[in-house]
C-alpha cells in the first residue's frame, strides 16, 4: 500500500511509525508540512492509498483531505479536541489518557473515528515530552499500523464522532495560554512541580526567578527546606534548588525571557546571580550502584544532552567504577540514552565553536573509558532514543542491549558534521565497512529490530522502562557468574590488543577530530547554520533532500523531539 506520512517535523514518533509501516511491507513517501501547496503537491506526487499525519500542527489542506483519505493521530482519547490536549491531562491529573486516530474533516479533531488506544497515566506528574515519547509514542505506533490495515479493507468505514457515546470521554479545550503556565513559587512544591511537566519541553512554565522572568524546565520536588518562596538556596551539577510555599523544588534548566536566549542548565543561564549559592547533595544526573558481580554507572541527561562539564562527570564516574572489583559493568542511559554533544549550550558560548571542540573532546573521554575497560566486561542498556555520537558512544560495549520501542539515528549527516566518539572504530567493528557508511551517509533512523538484525545490537527486549532495566540488570548478573566469564574477559582484552597493534585507538580519535576541527572552525558543511536552526527552532523551508528523495528501501537492512542534542 502506498502511504504518505504529512508530518510538522520527522521526530521521534514520526520516525517510529515511518519503521513500522515499511516494516509491514508497505510504501512509504514523507513530507513536511511546510505549505499548503507543498502538502497537495507532495501528495499528488505519491498518489498515496491514505495520507496518515503522526505529528501534525498544521490544518490540513481541504484539497488534500477531498482528494485522498487523510488520518490524523490526536494525542487524546475520543472525543477529545484542541491543541493542547497533554498539557490539560497533566494539568488537571487526569487518571486515564489516550491516543486516536481520525479523519481530517473541515472541523478540526471532529472528523470521524477510525481507532483509538487508552492508557493510565502515571500517579506522579510526567513531564509532557516523556508522556508523549513514551504511552503516546506507544499507542499512536499501534494505530498507524491498524490504519493502515483498515485503508486497505473496502468494507472498513470509520465511526462518526458522537458525544452520546459511552466511548466518547473527552471534550473541547481551548489552547493553553500564557496565565495557564504561570506560577508563584509561594505555590505548594506538587502544584509547582506539575505546571511545569504540564509545559515540559515546551514552552515551559513561566516564573520569577533571581528578580527576572524566566521559563522553567525539569524539575524535581528538592527537600522540606524552610525559606523565601523563590530565593536559590543551593546548585548543584548545573541545577538550582529553589524555595517553595512549602519546601523546595530542583530547578535542572531555564530560558530567560530574553529575545535570542535558549534553555541552559539553570546554573549556567543564571550565571553570577546564583554563583554565591551552595553547593548542596540531593540531585545528581549520574549515580553508581553495585552488587557482588555487576556495577551500574546511571546517567539521565535531560533530552539526552551532554554537556562539556557533564561528560567529564560521566568519564569520573565511569574510571571509578572501572576501578572496582565488579565483573560486569552496566552503562544505563536515561529517557534519552544520548544524543550526543550539547548544542544549545555551544550557541550560548561567547566561542561557541571552543566550546563544541571542548565538547567533542570531553565525549571522548567517555567512549574511551567505555573502548579500553579490560578488567571487566561492558554491557550498555539503551531505553531510550539515541542520536548521533550517542548511539556511536554505546557500541563500545561488549555487549548492546536496546529496548524494542527505541529509535537510532547513527549518523551526523543533519549537523553537518564528520563524527567522533571514535565511530569510525566501533562502527565498522560492529556492522562491517560497507554498511557503516551506509548508515552514516543515508542518514535514516533504524528501529531496535534492524538494530539487531545488521549487529548494531545484541539483544531486543521489551516491557516498560522500569522491567526493561530490571532484565538488562539480570542478563548482567548471569554474565558475572557465567562458567566461562574469565574466558569472555581474555577475549575482550585480546581482541584489544590485536586492534591497538593494528591501529591505535588514539589513531581514529585523531584522524576524526582532524575532520570535526574542519567542521566546527573552518564551518565547511554548514554546522553553524544547522546547529542554529536546530537551537532556535527554525521552521524548515522543504522537506530535507534525504528524506524528500527517499523512496521504499529494499528489506529490513535499513531499519530524534524536543532537545538539546544533535539528533
Amino acid at each position: 500500500m502506498r502511504i504518505l506520512l504529512l508530518c510538522s517535523s520527522f521526530n521521534g514518533l514520526t520516525q517510529r511509525c515511518w519503521l513500522e509501516l515499511r516494516r509491514a511491507g508497505h510504501e512509504v513517501s514523507i513530507e513536511l508540512a511546510v505549505s499548503e501547496q507543498a502538502m497537495v503537491e507532495a501528495a499528488e506526487l505519491a498518489k498515496p492509498d491514505v495520507v496518515i499525519c503522526p505529528f501534525l500542527k498544521e490544518r490540513v489542506p481541504e484539497r488534500l483531505w477531498r482528494a485522498h483519505r487523510t488520518v490524523i493521530v490526536h494525542p487524546g482519547p475520543p472525543g477529545d479536541r484542541g491543541p493542547s490536549s497533554l498539557d490539560w491531562a497533566i494539568l488537571e491529573a487526569e487518571p486515564e489518557w489516550g491516543v486516536t486516530a481520525l479523519q481530517a474533516v473541515e472541523e478540526m479533531d471532529a472528523g470521524p473515528i477510525w481507532g483509538y488506544r487508552t492508557f493510565a497515566m502515571p500517579l506522579e506528574a510526567p513531564r509532557k515530552s516523556a508522556l508523549y515519547n513514551g504511552p503516546v509514542a506507544d499507542a499512536a505506533v499501534e494505530l498507524v499500523a491498524e490504519v493502515a490495515a483498515k485503508a486497505g479493507d473496502a468494507s472498513f468505514v470509520p465511526v462518526p464522532l458522537d458525544y452520546r457515546s459511552p466511548d466518547v470521554r473527552g471534550r473541547l479545550r481551548r489552547a493553553m495560554r500564557h496565565a495557564d503556565r504561570e506560577f508563584s513559587w509561594e505555590e505548594p512544591t506538587e502544584d509547582i512541580v506539575r505546571r511545569v511537566r504540564a509545559a515540559d519541553g515546551s514552552p515551559g512554565g513561566r516564573a520569577q526567578l533571581c528578580e527576572m522572568p524566566v521559563r522553567v524546565f525539569d524539575v524535581y520536588r528538592g527537600p522540606d527546606l524552610a525559606g523565601r518562596p523563590g530565593e536559590v538556596a543551593a546548585r548543584r551539577e548545573g541545577a538550582v534548588l529553589v524555595h517553595t510555599g512549602d519546601g523546595s523544588v530542583w530547578v535542572g534548566h531555564v530560558r530567560l525571557e530574553q529575545e535570542g536566549a535558549v534553555k541552559l542548565p539553570a546554573a549556567s543561564a543564571l550565571g553570577d546571580l546564583v554563583a554565591g549559592a551552595p553547593e548542596r547533595p540531593g540531585y545528581s544526573e549520574i549515580t553508581y550502584d553495585r552488587s557482588d558481580g555487576v556495577g551500574v554507572v546511571s546517567f539521565d541527561f535531560y533530552n539526552g544532552a551532554m554537556s562539556t562539564d557533564q561528560c567529564r562527570r560521566l568519564a569520573s564516574a565511569l574510571r571509578y567504577a572501572v576501578a572496582q572489583d565488579t565483573r560486569v559493568l552496566v552503562v544505563r542511559g536515561g529517557e534519552a540514552f544520548s544524543n550526543g554533544i550539547h548544542l544549545n549550550v555551544i550557541e550560548a558560548a561567547r566561542q561557541p565553536e571552543l566550546e563544541a571542540w571542548m565538547n567533542i573532546n570531553a565525549i571522548n573521554a567517555v567512549c574511551r573509558e567505555i573502548v579500553r575497560c579490560s578488567s571487566q566486561l561492558v554491557v550498555t542498556s539503551i531505553g531510550g532514543n539515541a542520536g548521533a555520537g550517542g548511539v556511536m558512544m554505546g557500541l563500545g560495549a561488549d555487549r548492546v542491549i536496546i529496548r524494542d520501542s527505541v529509535v537510532l539515528n547513527p549518523h551526523y549527516r543533519t549537523m553537518g558534521l564528520f563524527g567522533s566518539e571514535l565511530w569510525t572504530y566501533v562502527l565498522p567493528r560492529r556492522v562491517g565497512a560497507e554498511t557503516a557508511r551506509r548508515l552514516t551517509r543515508q542518514a535514516l533512523p533504524i528501529d531496535a529490530a534492524d538494530a539487531v538484525e545488521i549487529g548494531l545490537a545484541d539483544r531486543m527486549l521489551g516491557g516498560s522502562r522500569l522491567d526493561f532495566e530490571r532484565r538488562v540488570l539480570e542478563y548482567a548478573e548471569r554474565l558475572a557468574a557465567d562458567a566461562g566469564y574469565e574466558r569472555l574477559l581474555a577475549g575482550r582484552r585480546q581482541v584489544r590488543e590485536v586492534d591497538e597493534r593494528r591501529k591505535p585507538l588514539d589513531a581514529y580519535r585523531a584522524e576524526e577530530l582532524a575532520e570535526m576541527s574542519r567542521d566546527m572552525f573552518e564551518d565547511r558543511n554548514g554546522f553553524r547554520q544547522a546547529r542554529r536552526a536546530f537551537v532556535h527552532k527554525m521552521r524548515a523551508e522543504a522537506t530535507p533532500e534525504h528524506l524528500a528523495g527517499h523512496r521504499e528501501l529494499s528489506g529490513a537492512s535499513m531499519a530524534g523531539d524536543d532537545g538539546e542534542s544533535h539528533m
